[in-house]
């Protein structure tokens, strides 16, 4: 060992703790573990007791700001991979060979981002629905172009100044705005709800939501004064492909609603006076402008809990009723709050829909002329009615809610690919 260590034999171990590369690699272990622990969901989401001392250690701001130790964790290592003790020869010390092509990956996205952010967006309206749900709707930026189904991140320089949420459009592509829907569920999104909530009013009569400010009803900025918001993106995500199917099945969970909303828009969109359903994609340049809508038919399930939720859509559902004379969407709501119908338990309020269905022709849950079904779908009887309706034909499955529901889904569409002629191909995206 003498090549290594010289004349001198080392005594014990605590000298190789004592060197270089025994407390840089000790560093970095207790430093990946404390941004470990902190990524966990019980401490990133502050899902502890109030009365656990912990509790106000925890929250997103210590999952962030922990998480950036990456940098010395990174430094570390190039140090600690220079100071091996039984190899000498510099080129054969390659750690940062292996560190340098993933930080200048990391760099160039960084680098990306900050050109790809724009300005302060100016708010338009904003929204606040029962279930803690805020809407925002803002000024598009110039050349800002998007897929339904993508996502942007929100920063909101009065909430904090340093993060970046990332949240579906809720909007369409052809629409003059953009707009997301966001349900508290964290203290960055409630402490958002809080101050733009103190520029709103009760809504006025025909309006939906708890609190309203719009500022092309004679609210101006003076007085809405709405906290500045920064905006990232677009960013891809797995349901921006609806466009390559014949038909699409979208099944959304609650909140998980939202990329999907953009989706059934855009569809109604290219729904041409005459009823049918084809076209350029809009706004494309080149190749773009010569590709074809493909779709010819939409399925939507909104699966919630709360009544109070159908509110949040409400004027898209309404459009599409007016809009959609060939009935090319066709919308499922569901309150699986709700026994299902033919339950004794359920039998007034099933008897006081039907009757305000028919009598003026709106939902007595909703609100619109979408009647909601109650308990959840049976999904093996939605996926064969799609089969059977849609012979020799591409379906694209697309799901956005809790990870609960994906393997029955996933699974119902292997099956239904297999045993029919009808080609199922499942997509997903969890909150």
């Amino acid at each position: 060992m003498k090549p290594f260590f010289g004349d001198k034999r080392p005594p014990n171990y605590w000298w190789f703790v004592k060197g270089t590369a025994g407390w840089t690699g000790i560093v970095m272990v207790v430093l990946m573990s404390i941004a470990f622990v902190l990524a966990q969901p019980w401490f990133r989401r502050n899902k502890l007791k109030d009365t656990n001392p912990l509790k106000k250690m925890t929250g997103f701001n210590a999952f962030w700001f922990t998480h950036h130790l990456f940098a010395i964790v990174y430094a570390l290592l190039i140090v600690h991979g220079t100071s091996l003790y039984l190899t000498k020869e510099w080129y054969k010390k390659s750690t940062w060979m292996y560190i340098a092509y993933p930080v200048f990956l990391y760099s160039c996205e960084r680098i990306v981002r900050l050109f790809r952010s724009h300005d302060a967006v100016k708010i338009q309206k904003v929204a606040v629905y029962p279930g803690h749900v805020l809407a925002l709707y803002m000024s598009k930026p110039t050349g800002f172009r998007y897929r339904s189904g993508q996502y942007i991140f929100i920063n909101c320089r009065a909430v904090s100044p340093y993060e970046w949420h990332p949240f579906s459009i809720t909007s369409a592509p052809g629409d003059n705005y953009l707009s997301v829907h966001i349900r508290t569920r964290g203290d960055w999104t409630s402490r958002l709800r809080t101050v733009f909530s103190e520029a709103c009013r009760p809504p006025a009569e025909g309006e939906s939501g708890l609190l309203r400010a719009d500022l092309s009803r004679g609210i101006t900025d003076s007085n809405a004064r709405f906290p500045k918001l920064l905006i990232d993106g677009p960013y891809g995500a797995p349901a921006q492909d609806y466009r390559e199917y014949d038909v699409l099945l979208l099944i959304g969970l609650g909140i998980g609603a939202t990329p999907l909303i953009s989706i059934v828009k855009d569809v109604l969109n290219h729904i041409q006076p005459g009823g049918s359903v084809g076209g350029a994609e809009p706004g494309g340049t080149g190749k773009a402008k010569k590709r074809q809508f493909m779709t010819k038919r939409a399925y939507f399930y909104w699966v919630t809990r709360e009544e109070g939720s159908f509110e949040w859509f409400r004027g898209v559902m309404n459009e599409v009723a007016e809009k959609d004379k060939d009935q090319v969407i066709e919308l499922h709501n569901h309150c699986s709050s709700v026994y299902q119908e033919g339950d004794a338990r359920s039998a007034l309020i099933v008897m006081l829909q039907e009757l305000q269905h028919a009598k003026k022709g709106v939902d007595i849950l909703s609100g619109t002329s979408v009647k909601t079904h109650f308990a959840r779908p049976n999904w093996r009887s939605v996926f064969k009615r799609v089969a059977v309706n849609h012979e020799n034909q591409r379906v694209g499955v697309f799901y956005c809610g809790e990870p609960v529901l994906v393997p029955q889904l996933r699974q119902l569409s292997a099956d239904f690919t297999h045993k029919t002629n009808t080609k199922f191909e499942f997509h997903k995206e969890n909150f």
